[in-house]
């Protein structure tokens, strides 16, 4: 059974016959009634009682009306939902911890206000969980930290992160892996990218990760810290509101360790409006949580990418 068939079958019912119907359809007559008899070879049942020339619905013919009504504005409600341009529906974000607790408490409350029709889902988890759920339709968009190379994602940078290295107050100032104390290593679980980073800067002095402590949150991480488990790294901005900072230590890194860009990731093509408005309140200045005038589009920000300050 086709939208088209029961184009057919309802301007038929409409028109009150084939004739009619035909000059409504711009089609021949012997093509609706083709298109009728198809119709009810698929469904298996006579929707017209055909009595000189004139035809009378049958009951499983109302029944059917009543669908192809239903069907057909379904249908058109769907077509016009993507040529909108305002938001609408559900927006599902994927991201990572620190960026759901430090980045979007300010922007998403943004959102909501200006968009309070739009239901957010926000979820966490490593960058690569996150794409694969983007790339199958599970996200709408995710903000996850670069790189990201699939061919099949556009992206654009909203966040630039300055990474710092931290460990407890007894530690001594750190310039290489060499200077640590205790070589054991506080991260998330294997995929996330200030992990990587972490090991890349172990790797490169030649020192050997003693041990991995895998944590579920930057709170828990930073507790062991304080009790000297290890030694973590993370972005600057997750310490700001933390109580304990007297108790820890904060290493500055060389590049290319220091610092990491946050992209907001969608499918490649033409994007929703609900993810356009979300990127033009991540991109603009904290003081003007709404669009400001000349700002990029999705599209344009896409291809050369504005830098924020972290």
């Amino acid at each position: 059974m086709e939208l088209s068939d029961l184009h057919v079958f309802r301007t038929v019912v409409e028109a009150g016959g084939v004739t009619h119907a035909a000059k409504r359809l711009h089609r021949v007559q012997s093509n609706v009634t083709a298109r009728i008899h198809k119709l009810e070879a698929d469904l298996q049942a006579a929707l017209f009682i055909r009595e000189h020339r004139r035809l009378r619905l049958t009951p499983a013919g109302r029944i059917l009306l009543d669908y192809a009504e239903r069907l057909l504005g379904l249908a058109e409600e769907a077509k016009q939902a993507l040529h909108v341009t305002e938001p609408r529906g559900v927006l599902r974000i994927g991201t990572m911890e620190s960026t759901a607790g430090v980045r979007l408490p300010g922007p998403l409350s943004d959102y909501h206000r200006r968009f309070p029709e739009v239901a957010i889902e926000l979820g966490t988890g490593s960058p690569r969980d996150l794409i694969a759920a983007v790339l199958a339709g599970q996200l709408d968009a995710a903000l996850v930290a670069e790189p990201v190379s699939d061919v099949r994602l556009e992206s654009v940078a909203v966040f630039n992160e300055a990474l710092v290295l931290v460990s407890d107050r007894a530690q001594a100032p750190i310039r290489s892996a060499r200077d640590l104390k205790h070589r054991s290593m506080l991260a998330f679980h294997p995929g996330c990218p200030h992990r990587e980073r972490l090991e890349r800067w172990f790797a490169r002095d030649g020192v050997a990760i003693e041990r991995v402590v895998e944590l579920a949150s930057y709170h828990t991480m930073l507790g062991c810290i304080v009790a000297g488990m290890g030694v973590a790294l993370m972005p600057r901005s997750v310490l700001d509101s933390y109580a304990a900072q007297d108790r820890l230590r904060v290493h500055a890194l060389d590049k290319p360790f220091d610092a990491a860009r946050t992209l907001l990731v969608w499918r490649k093509g033409a994007p929703q409006p609900k993810i356009e408005r979300l990127a033009e309140i991540l991109l603009a200045p904290p003081t003007r949580p709404t669009k400001p005038a000349g700002a990029k589009s999705i599209t344009q920000a896409a291809k050369a990418p504005r830098r924020r300050k972290a």
